[in-house]
């Protein structure tokens, strides 16, 4: 049998049964089976195996011979059904004349370059992506110019949890779910008292918050 072409990118699934194999493309990853192919002497070895099983002496030296056999042709057995699974696959595939790599042609292969799509990207697709790319990078752009936040203080230190029943405050002064006031209080270090909000300096005693 003559050398065998277009063998690089494929995975063996074949077993005592049979023959299969799967073809993949080196770019996107697709993957495509060849037609399942029986092993002629698969079964023969079987039923010689069952008997040597039940009766054994000459049934078992016959099953020794047919799993002989089976061994004996299995590497031309296996080539011949790789060289059909090659010849039904490749017409699936291309292979790119500048990086050497197998792709599926309805994907990964520009017509018009001769080229795989690696190599030779599809414009109208690089445009499209270009435009989607161009489109989110201004949504992001603009979507940083609008305040969102409105009148809210950031100063002040918010809690997302009320201390009371637990309930999600939503950004209020005081909770939805039971109406406790979620204004945070800044003691003083020098006098000892509280205030509301984020004041820099004690109403009481006049010193800086923190001193």
């Amino acid at each position: 049998m003559a050398n065998i072409p277009f063998t690089s990118n494929y995975t063996d699934l074949s077993n005592q049964r049979g023959y299969q194999f799967q073809f993949f493309c080196r770019k996107c990853g697709n993957g495509y089976m060849s037609t399942f192919q029986a092993n002629a002497l698969s079964g023969v070895a079987n039923v010689a195996n069952v008997a040597a099983t039940i009766f054994g002496g000459i049934f078992g030296r016959a099953a020794q011979s047919a799993a002989a056999i089976q061994s004996q042709v299995a590497g031309p057995q296996h080539d011949s059904a790789l060289d059909a699974a090659v010849r039904e696959i490749s017409p699936i595939f291309k292979q790119c004349s500048r990086c050497g790599s197998w792709v599926c042609e309805p994907i990964c292969w520009n017509k018009k370059a001769g080229l795989c799509e690696t190599c030779a990207p599809d414009m109208d697709e690089e445009i499209a992506a270009a435009q989607a790319q161009a489109a989110r990078d201004q949504a992001m752009t603009k979507a940083r110019t609008v305040d969102y936040l409105g009148q809210r203080n950031l100063e002040q230190v918010v809690s997302t949890l009320c201390p009371t029943c637990g309930a999600k405050t939503q950004g209020g002064k005081f909770c939805p779910e039971c109406g406790t006031s979620l204004a945070q209080k800044r003691t003083c270090g020098n006098c000892g008292a509280e205030a509301d909000g984020s004041p820099k300096f004690c109403p009481e005693c006049g010193k800086p918050f923190g001193s």
